[in-house]
């Protein structure tokens, strides 16, 4: 069974409606990702999904970061602290969510996130895999658009 934390301030920023945040709630959201991601491929909408994944002492090194630096003090809440405290607890829960939500159509990329140059390496090479496989081209132009974007030459240069 999967069990997720989730900070409550985030829960009550929400506004879940109260039959909405019944007892398994986790169990259906995930059904709905599932559900979702073979939508948007019936229509050839899938995307690449990737995720960071973090290291519990490269966050602990962002975390001190973020409170001894001025301009990233906003970034950081005394709650990311108390939370560290359940860190095997969201991994877990991490990992059950990527299997249970990772298909052939949508499949999950976990991106080692310690280093942000390497991340953005691995993230843009994905990036250009997807464009590259989409086959991409612009459309072609009929004879009565070559007329119209003749016509709409002529007009312009004429005043």
């Amino acid at each position: 069974m999967l069990v997720l934390r989730v900070h409550p301030e985030f829960l009550a920023k929400a506004k879940l409606p109260p039959k909405l945040a019944g007892k398994n709630i986790w169990e259906e959201r995930l059904e709905d990702i599932r559900n979702f991601e073979q939508y948007r491929q019936k229509w050839d909408r899938s995307v690449q999904i990737l995720s960071p994944r973090f290291k519990k002492k490269e966050q602990k090194r962002r975390f001190l970061d973020r409170i001894e630096d001025p301009l990233k003090n906003w970034k950081f809440s005394s709650n990311d602290a108390n939370e560290r405290d359940y860190w095997d607890d969201y991994m877990k829960a991490y990992e059950e969510m990527i299997q249970e939500t990772a298909t052939k159509h949508a499949p999950w990329y976990v991106v080692p996130a310690n280093n942000k140059w390497f991340t953005r390496v691995v993230v843009a090479g994905a990036v250009i895999d997807a464009l590259a496989s989409r086959d991409l081209a612009y459309p072609d132009v009929d004879e009565s658009k070559l007329k119209e974007l003749a016509a709409a030459k002529k007009k312009l240069l004429s005043k």
